[in-house]
């Protein structure tokens, strides 16, 4: 059963999906970008072992990629899907105010969307709640 929302807990459930969105703009990011394998020679004051395991940096730098970008691409489909499942206002309001590049203030949203300020803030509200029940934030 969930807890009744006090001012409190409104907040720091905003700050949980607020800085889920901002990961989720990251992970965008960076899903482009590699890990880069290491190209120099290294040294090591401990001896190396005599396991016979083949050890490659590139082949390390390959595995590391590939499971940072089903990390990422994992978290991004959560993230959309959970946006999608939002009504067709607070999803509006959601990706213009935190999805968007560039820095996008409220009243320039609720200005664009044609809606009084009170009424933006109400839906962003609501839109940030169901987003951190539905995340499970």
């Amino acid at each position: 059963m969930t807890k009744p929302l006090t001012q409190e807990n409104r907040n720091s459930v905003k700050e949980a999906v607020e800085s889920a969105l901002e990961r989720y703009q990251l992970y965008v990011l960076l899903l482009d970008e590699d890990v880069m394998p290491k190209v120099t020679q290294s040294f090591s004051l401990i001896p190396p072992t005599k396991t016979n395991e083949f050890y490659s940096s590139t082949e390390h730098a390959a595995v590391e990629n590939i499971e940072k970008k089903k990390q990422y691409g994992e978290y991004i489909e959560q993230m959309r899907k959970a946006i999608n499942k939002l009504s067709e206002q607070e999803r509006a309001i959601i990706i213009q105010r935190y999805l968007t590049e560039g820095d996008t203030f409220d009243y320039q949203v609720y200005n664009e969307l044609s809606l009084s300020e009170r009424q933006y803030y109400r839906i962003k509200s609501k839109a940030i709640h169901k987003l951190a029940f539905i995340l499970q934030l």
